[in-house]
């Protein structure tokens, strides 16, 4: 490693700079992790709003009862002209 401190990136906001030049090595490494799974996690979300198609989720109906789990799936069947 040098003596001198490394150059931060061009893109990276001055603000971002100065607050990250005033920190301690436990900070820093803190910041590291928690940049890396932030950047992790933006790119799953971003995978998967490319994956479903515009509107592929329905909207939940508003006259659910209020137990019901926000995840649940609603199944409509139809016997015998009676829908349940």
């Amino acid at each position: 490693m040098s003596d001198e401190p490394p150059t931060p990136p061009t893109n990276l906001p001055r603000e971002v700079v100065n607050a990250l030049d005033k920190s301690s090595p436990n900070c820093l490494r803190n910041v590291a992790r928690y940049a890396e799974e932030l950047a992790e996690h933006k790119e799953r979300e971003a995978r998967l709003e490319d994956e479903s198609p515009e509107g592929a989720l329905e909207k939940r109906p508003d006259d659910l009862p209020d137990d019901v789990p926000t995840k649940a799936t609603i199944t409509i069947k139809e016997i015998n002209d009676n829908r349940y």
